[in-house]
């Protein structure tokens, strides 16, 4: 609610989400961006909730995206999401190893005696 005790405008929001980002930006300049709009903490949930590993359908729903193609749009931005993504679906591709360390210790210098007797 406002002074008014009315309902936030998008300029009641903006206002309160710069004002603030103003004293912590004095507190601490080097953390902080020259700029910043209730949208930047819109787009830094949704950044969050899916670098948790949070399912873009509900992380879509949260923000009220029409399409979870718009959602996707945050999975596009973030480089290590793709990375955390990938591995996981390789895990379900790749086999486990075979060997432990030692065995594979042995192996290596099996195959390098083999290979210097050539």
């Amino acid at each position: 609610m406002n002074v008014q005790g009315q309902k936030l405008t998008r300029e009641g929001v903006s206002y309160i989400v710069k004002k603030c980002f103003k004293k912590a930006q004095q507190l601490r300049p080097d953390l902080y961006p020259n700029n910043i709009s209730p949208h930047s903490l819109r787009h830094s949930k949704g950044m969050h909730l899916l670098e948790n590993g949070v399912n873009q359908i509900y992380i879509r729903d949260f923000l009220g995206h029409v399409s979870v193609s718009t959602t996707e749009i945050y999975a596009k931005a973030n480089p290590e999401v793709m990375r955390k993504h990938i591995e996981k679906a390789s895990e379900d591709i790749i086999d486990k190893e075979d060997y432990n360390a030692e065995e594979k210790d042995d192996l290596l210098d099996w195959l390098s005696k083999k290979l210097s007797k050539k």
